[in-house]
């Protein structure tokens, strides 16, 4: 039986998670694109909580124009500044079971752009 490409994507995420988590030296960047916009979180995983987040729909890129790759980096580069605020300088990338290219290659770029290290 052939796997339906969201079924796909979240097989690929389960086996990413198992190796990559966020700890409080190192907390995880979590991605989630969907169609139109792109999401993405900084999280400690050991207490559950998010440390910072953007996204495509913030007020300050939303009214940003450009392609979809170029507001992904917009992303990036905000939640970078964020968390750099938030005393975090280095990551661990969780791509959330996407192909490393187009946006969410954007977004890691623009990450490490405002000064994350990953």
């Amino acid at each position: 039986m052939a796997l339906t490409k969201n079924q796909r994507r979240l097989r690929i995420k389960n086996r990413i998670r198992k190796v990559v988590s966020g700890t409080e030296a190192r907390p995880r960047l979590a991605v989630f694109r969907s169609n139109k916009e792109i999401y993405a979180q900084i999280v400690d995983d050991v207490t559950g909580k998010t440390i910072s987040a953007a996204s495509s729909r913030d007020k300050d890129i939303s009214s940003a124009k450009g392609t979809k790759s170029e507001i992904a980096a917009l992303v990036g580069k905000a939640l970078g500044e964020k968390a750099l605020k938030a005393g975090v300088e280095t990551i661990a990338f969780d791509r959330g079971g996407y192909l490393y290219h187009g946006r969410v290659k954007s977004l890691a770029e623009g990450a490490r752009e405002a000064g994350l290290k990953f």
